[in-house]
């Protein structure tokens, strides 16, 4: 029988494995002895603070951390426990679990946490819920230490070892000598021990203390305390050649942080290393192509800026167009943030038409894989490519004149669920037994109709005549039955854009925080539905693309950046031709004054928009104060505070307080449909 290939690897890398023999037969009794030496030799020389080690050591010691876990089986309890805590209450951040696990005896602390939770989450929570926009961008910032998922811990919020904790410590103590160890214990204590996101905090905290200020004014060097990594204290540049440094780690006496610092530390620096030198060795070998290209007499003309180039750096149209890549690179920052959309973008082939000088009639377009080629090597390619796809994906959404729902934070948009096409309504009574409610109902409605038979048969005779009625009680239904979608869907809209991932409100359009309340009180919806009319007085948007913009000097004529021409004035398409024409032309003596021979609008002149915001701000105070009626007549306190701030402006007053207020017709009709309709 051979030895197990585990246990030969682990004792051939230290060289304590001899291929004798003698030790062959003696395995069974010395293999208990030599992964004592292997274990001894670990903590004895790669653990102890301060030595340098490498990814092949930290892989060779892997199997150590799983030894220090079995030493500690109260510290696996402990996270059993936070991590069943986080499946029942997946609201509430880890903190709060730590806090009362930490506070209750060993027996049945589980089951005692869990009852207290139940009975009093408002006691022990104090407001700590999770966000899940946060924890959404902290996921994408870091992957590999945070997760989004409700029931699971991240690592950095789990209980640590006592091992890891001392190291934790040691390097903080020794790196931020400024600060007192009461303080730097604080903040650790706040991070859960978490050195990488501890760190920062330290760091802004050294940078205010008198040691900071002296060392910076008499030293005049870089500071140690350096958010940059190359610069760590822990990371150490070792000669790797005659021109090359290569990053190391001392090591911290925990192979657990060791671990951590090394994905965090190091790994950075080796990709920024590995994108830079590939960047250098693409630059060297473009230089090589375009000189052995010109020796050998064949560089080619870019058609749109004349400059030569190799076979390597140019792309083609389909039309046969030779394109260098910076007139690619150059052409498509034209079109996405200048005013070039409509004219270098062809939206049926989602390309970039063709830029060719010598041939303005070309109407082909460049292969979208030949502009991604293009643009790969860049260094703001994948941004120009992505806001390319966005601005793509938008105009086609925009010209398929369906409902859509944005993200108030970044060009994310998505069909509003609310939007069900024709063929696919369905709508069914609520009748479940044959002997209902619901059906006693109908039945007597349907008795007491026969008498009124005459009447029925003399509206739909009205009926006919009147050919918008049928259309207005269909439109009211189906806001009915809308209102009765929405209220089922929720309004918790979440962004599935994989740079943004917020959590937004549909109706108030703020960062959703559970628990929300729109506008959180009254008077912040007032002050928001006021600034709302306001800006919506004086702003305009471009029907095209549902860009907002206000002009604050210049004429009337505006363009968007989407090439939609536009009135300021009136707002209207100016774009077919029109332009200028759309103006008056007439000579006035003096300015500042209508024209009196025609009733165009004026190139410069516009109505003030301080009048209008004015105009604007009255007209949704008093709209507000109608549509909050209810709440102005059972509400002293609001009304007190409202009569107040208005009587210092002094042009708008309170209606008058009435006693009760009937439901209106979209209460009372959203209610029938429920209670009588199942709305899908």
């Amino acid at each position: 029988m051979g030895m197990p290939a585990a246990a030969q690897n682990i004792i051939s890398l230290f060289g304590l494995f001899q291929t004798s023999n003698y030790r062959r037969r003696q395995r069974n009794q010395f293999l208990p002895q030599i992964k004592e030496k292997v274990s001894s030799s670990n903590v004895s020389e790669q653990q102890q603070p301060g030595n340098i080690i490498t990814n092949q050591k930290l892989k060779s010691n892997e199997h150590h951390q799983a030894v220090e876990l079995d030493q500690e089986p109260e510290l696996k309890e402990l996270n059993c426990c936070l991590e069943k805590l986080a499946t029942i209450f997946p609201d509430v951040r880890i903190e709060v679990f730590r806090e009362m696990i930490l506070a209750c005896d060993e027996e049945s602390r589980l089951a005692v946490v869990t009852e207290a939770l139940l009975k009093h989450k408002t006691k022990w929570v104090k407001g700590r819920y999770k966000s899940a926009n946060k924890d959404s961008r902290l996921c994408m910032q870091d992957e590999k230490s945070f997760t989004c998922d409700f029931g699971q811990v991240p690592v950095q919020e789990k209980f640590r070892s006592s091992s890891y904790k001392k190291s934790v410590k040691e390097i903080t103590y020794q790196e931020f000598r400024g600060l007192s160890r009461s303080t730097i214990n604080g903040i650790l204590n706040d991070y859960n021990f978490s050195y990488i996101h501890a760190r920062p905090t330290l760091l802004a905290l050294s940078s205010k203390t008198w040691r900071f200020s002296l060392s910076a004014l008499f030293k005049r060097r870089k500071s140690l305390y350096s958010s940059d990594l190359a610069h760590h204290p822990l990371v150490i540049w070792q000669p790797a050649g005659q021109e090359f440094l290569v990053p190391s780690l001392k090591s911290s006496g925990c192979q657990e942080l060791d671990q951590e610092l090394f994905e965090s530390l190091l790994n950075p620096l080796k990709k920024q290393a590995i994108a830079e030198q590939e960047e250098k060795d693409y630059k060297i070998a473009l230089d090589i192509s375009i000189t052995e290209a010109g020796q050998n007499e064949s560089l080619h003309d870019c058609e749109c800026c004349f400059t030569s180039s190799s076979f390597e750096g140019l792309t083609a149209c389909e039309g046969g167009h030779f394109i260098c890549f910076r007139c690619i690179k150059n052409s498509l920052q034209e079109a996405i943030y200048s005013n070039g959309w409509q004219m270098l973008i062809n939206l049926e082939r989602g390309s970039l038409r063709c830029v060719a000088a010598i041939s303005h009639e070309c109407s082909k377009t460049i292969p979208i894989y030949l502009v991604y080629r293009a643009l790969e090597k860049e260094k703001t390619g994948k941004s120009l490519l992505r806001r390319l796809d966005e601005r793509l994906a938008e105009e086609n959404m925009l010209r398929s004149n369906l409902p859509l729902i944005r993200c108030p934070f970044c060009n994310y948009a998505e069909v509003d669920e609310l939007y069900v096409p024709e063929s696919k309504k369905s709508y069914r009574l609520k009748c479940t037994r044959p002997f209902s409610f619901h059906t006693v109902l109908i039945f007597l409605l349907g008795v007491c109709m026969i008498p009124c038979l005459f009447l029925l048969l003399l509206s739909c005779s009205m009926f006919s005549l009147n050919k918008n009625l049928y259309k207005n009680v269909v439109d009211q239904f189906n806001s009915s039955t809308n209102r009765i979608r929405r209220k089922h869907i929720g309004l918790k809209f979440q962004c599935k854009n994989k740079y943004c991932g917020r959590a937004t409100c549909r109706h108030c359009l703020k960062e959703w925080i559970d628990i929300h309340i729109c506008h959180e009180s009254s008077l912040q919806d007032l002050r928001t539905f006021v600034e709302l009319a306001m800006s919506d007085a004086i702003k305009r948007t471009c029907p095209r693309c549902n860009t907002s913009f206000i002009k604050t000097s210049g004429c009337n004529k505006l363009t968007c950046v989407c090439g939609y021409q536009m009135c300021y004035i009136c707002r209207k398409d100016i774009g077919n031709g029109e332009g200028y024409l759309h103006f008056c032309e007439h000579f006035r003596p003096s300015g500042g004054k209508s024209c009196s021979e025609c009733m165009k609008c004026d190139l410069y002149r516009c109505e003030e928009d301080e009048a209008v915001a004015r105009k604007a701000k009255r007209e949704a105070e008093i709209k507000w104060m109608k549509k909050e009626e209810r709440l102005l007549n059972c509400d002293d306190k609001f009304r007190k505070v409202l009569e107040q701030n208005w009587k210092q402006v002094g042009d708008i007053s309170l209606p008058e307080r009435k006693r009760w207020r009937l439901p209106n017709k979209e209460y009372i009709l959203d209610m029938m449909v429920e209670s009588l309709i199942f709305v899908k």
